[in-house]
């Protein structure tokens, strides 16, 4: 495996031994403005062929072959291996064969990669609020859940202590401004979800999107979640030279966040 790039994240967390994850940033691409430089999304209109040699320089990183979602905003969950094809409507992928990284794109919204604590199965979810929230309370990250049970043939009453979870860089809760909508689609299922939002004098509010999430996992009993705290460290539209972010510059890219296991 190469080297990453030094600005990119590597996930600390207590994963297996040939488990491996990495986030990338908007460094180390060859991209011009405004998707300047590692953008890895095709349908932003960017110059393919720079799209096309930013994939390759995060396939050549990560040792693997990533494959990309046509992300929708939707709970759909797909198994991945070495024929599946980019661009499958998705907006979470898992895998148990080695040699395939599940990857998603985000600019503000939540990356959270899943792995099992055996190494033998590994998820990459792509959680923005709409598919955070779901309908009847079952979102992105309950529907990963049920599917990661089924592709390690897992008890559900077990499996949540063997999730190891990691949540990336998002849009944070000091910056997050939503509507009421946005807050109802949370507490009509959950109450506790209120405590993730926070009334501002115009009426809107901030919302945690990151803690939404831990709050999501702990109900389905995953307790390891590592990485994202809501802190500024994490939030993509205040890192504007780090992170792209869709709030901040409505053109712009996406950094790639990938998990793999090895050969």
């Amino acid at each position: 495996m190469s080297e990453f790039h030094a600005e990119w994240l590597i996930p600390k967390w207590p994963v297996p031994a040939g488990v491996h994850a990495v986030c990338t940033t908007r460094v180390g691409g060859v991209s011009k403005s405004p998707y300047d430089s590692l953008n890895v999304a095709d349908h932003l209109g960017d110059d393919p062929t720079h799209v096309a040699a930013n994939r390759a320089i995060f396939q050549q990183a990560i040792g693997a072959r990533p494959v990309f979602l046509k992300q929708v905003h939707g709970t759909r969950v797909l198994t991945v291996n070495a024929t599946t094809p980019n661009a499958c409507e998705a907006d979470a992928c898992m895998t148990n064969e080695p040699g395939i990284a599940c990857t998603v794109m985000v600019a503000d919204c939540l990356p959270v990669l899943l792995c099992s604590s055996k190494g033998d199965g590994v998820a990459a979810i792509h959680a923005g609020w709409m598919g955070l929230a779901g309908q009847g309370g079952v979102g992105i990250l309950e529907e990963t859940y049920k599917a990661f049970c089924a592709l390690g043939r897992m008890d559900k009453a077990q499996v949540a202590t063997e999730i190891i979870a990691w949540l990336g860089p998002c849009i944070g809760p000091q910056v997050f401004e939503v509507e009421d909508n946005v807050r109802l689609a949370f507490i009509t299922q959950h109450e506790e979800a209120n405590q993730m939002f926070r009334l501002q004098p115009n009426g809107k509010w901030l919302c945690n999107l990151s803690g939404l999430a831990r709050q999501r996992l702990a109900k389905l009993g995953i307790t390891q979640v590592h990485g994202n705290d809501g802190s500024d460290q994490w939030c993509t539209l205040t890192q504007p030279s780090r992170f792209f972010s869709f709030r901040s510059e409505p053109v712009s890219g996406r950094i790639a966040v990938g998990i793999w296991m090895d050969r």
